[in-house]
């Protein structure tokens, strides 16, 4: 998901697949919980020009688009992971200490900005959050990827 170059990351994956062989991907959805923490931080940091988002993985259309030419099948099926934390707090704690794209988003903005991010990573959190305790269990969708290799 995370490659400057998407088509030549699928070109590659096909490449020490053989024939008959099958590729398996785990993608993060763009509407899943993920995927909207993406479009959060895009918009206090874009990414550079011409790089697509790497939650075009998470869709059937880009990955028929990149692997159906040289597919027996594309087979998907949407999945869901629980992020689970103790609170909204611990959980951007974690991912602005240890999750590169988010932590490089906070680094890059002034205090404004990073009270900003927060402030919309929470609301998001707050939005997609099915505990009602305090803690965080955000469902996060990802398109599970199976692709035969003709």
């Amino acid at each position: 998901m995370f490659t400057p170059d998407q088509d030549q990351a699928a070109a590659e994956l096909l490449r020490v697949c053989k024939s008959g062989g099958k590729i398996g991907l785990a993608n993060w959805t763009p509407d899943g919980f993920v995927g909207q923490m993406f479009k959060t931080i895009g918009k206090y940091t874009p990414p550079p020009a011409g790089v697509k988002s790497p939650a075009l993985w998470g869709t059937r259309g880009r990955l028929v688009e990149m692997f159906g030419d040289a597919a027996i099948s594309v087979e998907t099926e949407p999945r869901f992971f629980n992020q689970r934390y103790r609170s909204a707090e611990h959980f951007l704690d974690v991912f602005r200490t240890y999750y590169g794209p988010m932590l490089k988003t906070f680094a890059a903005l002034d205090d404004a900005g990073q009270n900003g991010l927060k402030d919309d990573l929470h609301a998001l959190i707050a939005r997609m959050n099915k505990a009602n305790d305090g803690t965080m269990i955000v469902p996060s969708e990802y398109l599970e990827v199976v692709v035969t290799k003709r």
